[in-house]
C-alpha cells in the first residue's frame, strides 16, 4: 500500500522553440521539491481534459501551478480581453476540468498564482484583467527584483484556513502577476490582501481544503511558505486515509 499521498501538479505548456522544436511541457523543479519536503509524492499531469476524472481517481490532491498566461475572461463574464491578456486555452480547459472535478469530490486543492485565479473562477469569482488599469497607486505586482526575494507583504485574514496553515497573520511574499481576483465569489472568502488592497489569497467556504495564494510559496521566500505546502499535503494524506476507510 502506498504510504505517501500522491499529489498531481499541473504543467505549463510551451510552443516549439528553446528546449524542443516540438510543443513541450515545463515546470520548475521547486514546485516538486516543495511537495517532497511536505511529505508528498508529486506527479506531473499532462493536459488531457478528457482524462481529468481518470487522473482524479488516482491522485490524493491537486496543485494548480502558475504560468505566464491568463484565464479567458469569457469564463467569468469579464468582457473583452485586455490587450495584455495572453491565453493558453488547452491548459486552462484541462486545469478547469481538474479543479471542478476535485471540488466535486472534496479533494484538497492548492492553487498558486494563476492557479489561485483559476480556483477563484471555479468558485464563482471574477478577475481584474490588468491591475494597473484598475487599482490606483498599486504596487509593482510584477516585482522588478528576483522572484527569490519578497516583493511586498500580505495581511492574512484571522481565522481563515490560510491563517491556520501558515500560523501567522502577516507574510512577506514574492509577486509575479498582472491580474488578480476581483471578487472571490459566493463560495469563497478573501484570506490575504496586499497593502494596496489587491486580493492575494482566497479559499472555499464549503470544502475541506481548497486554498489559493497569489504568490509562489514553492520559492520559500518567507519562513512560513513551506507551512502552506505542509498543510496542503497533510490534508491530502487525511483525505486519502478517509477514502480508504470508507
Amino acid at each position: 500500500m502506498r504510504k505517501l499521498p500522491l499529489i498531481g501538479l499541473t504543467l505549463d505548456a510551451e510552443q516549439p522553440g528553446g528546449y524542443s522544436k516540438l510543443p513541450w511541457y515545463a515546470l520548475r523543479q521547486n514546485y516538486f521539491a516543495s511537495v517532497v519536503r511536505a511529505g508528498g509524492l508529486p506527479v506531473a499531469l499532462p493536459h488531457e481534459a478528457a482524462l481529468a476524472e481518470a487522473y482524479l481517481d488516482e491522485v490524493d490532491g491537486l496543485l494548480v501551478t502558475g504560468g505566464a498566461f491568463d484565464v479567458d475572461p469569457s469564463l467569468y463574464g469579464g468582457g473583452p480581453a485586455h490587450e495584455t491578456v495572453t491565453l493558453k486555452q488547452g491548459r486552462t480547459a484541462f486545469e478547469l476540468a481538474m479543479v471542478q472535478g476535485a471540488l466535486a469530490r472534496d479533494m484538497p486543492v492548492l492553487g498558486i498564482c494563476g492557479g489561485e485565479q483559476l480556483l477563484a473562477v471555479a468558485l464563482g469569482g471574477t478577475l481584474i484583467q490588468h491591475i494597473p488599469d484598475s487599482v490606483a497607486d498599486c504596487l509593482p505586482h510584477e516585482q522588478p527584483n528576483p522572484r527569490t526575494e519578497p516583493g511586498h507583504e500580505v495581511a492574512i485574514t484571522e481565522g481563515s484556513l490560510l491563517a491556520h496553515a501558515a500560523g501567522t497573520l502577516r507574510m512577506a511574499v514574492n509577486s509575479a502577476h498582472h491580474q488578480a481576483v476581483a471578487t472571490p465569489g459566493p463560495r469563497a472568502l478573501v484570506n490575504a490582501v496586499a497593502p494596496d488592497g489587491v486580493i492575494e489569497g482566497i479559499e472555499s467556504t464549503g470544502h475541506r481544503f481548497a486554498l489559493g495564494v497569489q504568490w509562489h510559496p514553492e520559492y520559500a521566500v518567507d519562513p512560513k511558505d513551506q507551512a502552506i505546502l505542509d498543510a496542503f499535503v497533510a490534508a491530502c494524506r487525511d483525505a486519502a486515509a478517509a477514502r480508504r476507510a470508507a
